[in-house]
């Protein structure tokens, strides 16, 4: 685990998050329960993620290279495909549970 700091609307928030390896982004979240760690995929470009498999909701941020938002979104589960509308350096999935609820609720009416 680690801490990152990432930026939004001019506020900045700390994140614990387990980076993920090269073999273990095409697994994220698929299979695990809700109290899971948050993840953070570092992989730049712009691809699209699903949600097969992953029996929860989750907030998807998609980062720049300064670790600032360029896109939120709640993801539910076994949503086929959602992906940012630009290019991005990081994604973060944070699943929502209790431990959570603070950093969903910062985001999601931030």
């Amino acid at each position: 685990m680690r801490s990152i700091k990432v930026g939004f609307r001019g506020k900045i928030i700390p994140l614990e998050v387990r980076e993920l390896s090269k073999f273990e982004i095409y697994r994220g979240l698929m299979f695990k329960g809700s109290n899971c760690d948050n993840l953070l995929f570092n992989r730049r470009g712009k691809w699209g993620i699903h949600s097969f498999f992953v029996f929860f909701p989750f907030l998807a941020l998609w980062l720049d290279e300064r670790n600032n938002v360029i896109e939120r979104k709640i993801v539910k589960p076994f949503s086929f495909h959602v992906a940012p509308r630009e290019e991005f350096a990081r994604l973060v999935e944070i699943p929502v549970n209790w431990k959570n609820m603070n950093i969903i609720n910062f985001f999601k009416n931030g």
